[in-house]
């Protein structure tokens, strides 16, 4: 025989209010005003574990209660359900906020979170669960990119502060955009692992401001630039860097997210930028005087930046072939030598033009071959022609200062004279090097020493100079010590 209605429901109420009373208990113990201690913290697995049942079974006896609202033990039931359930959850939102505080705990811990946050949301407390989970992890995150050394306000600095800073930002965005904002997002997948698209919500609400705050970072510094030549080279680490962690922004935010647009929109602007700078520096290059030349023959000033300049861009080799610059490092240095050739062919002194266009190349060629990766982009031949070029110059000078003694010998007429107006023609001339000032008088002394030398044997009575005083006054032309090496 089958049980009345009647006794049926009397029975499933009783067992309903056996149920709520045991979850009393277990709420009054860990009231949410009581905080003194965690409950998923410091008590045992099983007793949280009870109260996530206990507070599920408050909503169940609460759909129970509600299901009957005519009948008034139903009514009063349901009100002590809800305000049992109610307390129960303000208590599991104060364990959020314990368990969301730092420092994080690994796996364990981001699944304890996820059975409360689903108990919370079973139970009809979703909101107040995501908006405690979010106003933590915000906070979190903060002070993780605090840190960190982030500096987010380079807007409002000026470039040399932002040149002083964009180094570190870069270090940390990379660390952010590799580690932090990944570990957030499986974070969040975790603990909202029922409904993925609560979990991406969270997610962009926690960390999608941050990202964008350390993109406009990179906007900033890349607009600061201004296409100057030696701001190009932050401009490069920008660019080195979101091409390195674009693919985790484009995988953790998604392609189409406002984070990914504003990083391809900086690559691309860096790129412009790169291109930009480097139209300036070939510009400027153009734009130096071709009358302008250095005294004594030395080494030019913009001789020295644009190679020291190629030098370090040389590290960018990869950024270059990245915006399609590939060829510019080439391409500069033979607006360099165009221009180092105009500058000497302005000299009056056929001599003084050659010493000129020698000390140049061969400091260009020095440059080059110090530097191993400017010497692999620039490939062997233009090493080689800088070497042939820089010894065609040696040549010419030797051939054009020494051509007045070297015809005084061949006419046995006012020779010791023409050596004497020689040296002192040269006394306030200059080498790039000590090894250029070797190559010179190395070839001083095989056009002129041996041709003298013969000349003193059939006139040297006459002549106060031996072969050995020429030698000594060639070798002690540009004096090394005067003129040390310069980078």
């Amino acid at each position: 025989m089958s049980m009345p209605l009647r006794h049926r429901r009397t029975l499933s109420a009783t067992v309903v209010d056996e149920t709520v009373a045991a979850a009393a208990t277990l709420v009054g113990k860990w009231h949410p005003d009581d905080d003194g201690a965690s409950l998923f913290l410091h008590a045992s697995a099983s007793e949280a574990d009870h109260f996530l049942h206990a507070a599920l079974d408050l909503h169940r006896a609460m759909l129970f209660f509600a299901s009957d609202p005519t009948n008034a033990h139903n009514g009063n039931g349901l009100a002590q359900a809800h305000h049992l359930l109610d307390t129960a959850m303000r208590r599991l939102q104060l364990e959020l906020r314990l368990l969301l505080s730092p420092p994080a705990r690994g796996e364990h811990h981001a699944r304890t979170l996820h059975a409360l946050a689903l108990a919370m949301m079973t139970a009809g407390y979703g909101k107040e669960c995501i908006s405690t989970f979010k106003e933590r992890r915000r906070a979190a995150m903060a002070a993780t990119l605090r840190r960190l050394h982030i500096v987010v306000q380079l807007h409002k600095l000026t470039w040399d502060q932002v040149d002083d800073n964009i180094q570190s930002w870069l270090a940390a965005a990379r660390v952010a955009f590799s580690s932090v904002f990944p570990a957030e997002k499986e974070l969040c997948d975790t603990v909202f692992a029922g409904d993925a698209s609560v979990g991406d919500a969270v997610f962009e609400d926690v960390a999608s401001h941050q990202a964008t705050n350390l993109v406009a970072v990179a906007e900033a510094a890349v607009a600061r630039a201004r296409r100057a030549p030696e701001r190009l080279f932050r401009v490069l680490d920008v660019h080195d860097a979101l091409t390195e962690v674009l693919p985790a922004i484009m995988s953790v935010f998604g392609d189409r997210s406002e984070v990914a647009k504003r990083a391809r929109s900086v690559l691309f602007k860096a790129g412009e930028a790169a291109q930009g700078a480097l139209g300036s520096l070939e510009a400027a290059i153009e734009k130096e005087p071709s009358k302008a030349t250095a005294a004594g023959g030395a080494v030019h000033p913009l001789t020295r930046y644009v190679m020291n300049y190629l030098v370090f861009l040389a590290d960018y080799e990869g950024a270059l072939d990245r915006i399609n610059q590939q060829p510019s490092i080439g391409w500069l240095l033979r607006v360099l030598m165009r221009k180092i050739e105009a500058k000497g062919g302005s000299c009056r002194e056929v001599a003084l033009r050659h010493l000129f266009l020698a000390n140049n190349t061969h400091y260009v060629g020095r440059k080059v071959r110090g530097c191993n990766k400017l010497q692999q982009v620039l490939g062997d031949g233009d090493d080689e022609e800088l070497a042939r070029a820089t010894r065609r110059h040696v040549e010419a000078y030797v051939r054009a200062v020494w051509e007045k003694v070297l015809k005084a010998i061949a006419a046995a007429d006012g020779v010791e004279a023409a050596l004497m107006e020689t040296v002192a023609m040269q006394d306030n001339w200059v080498t790039a090097d000590q090894s250029m000032g070797d190559a010179l008088r190395a070839a001083a002394t095989a056009a002129v020493v041996p041709k003298y030398r013969m000349f003193y044997r059939r006139h040297g009575a006459a002549l106060r100079l031996t072969p050995g005083d020429v030698n000594a006054m060639i070798g002690a032309l540009f004096n090394a010590a005067s003129h040390p090496d310069r980078p």
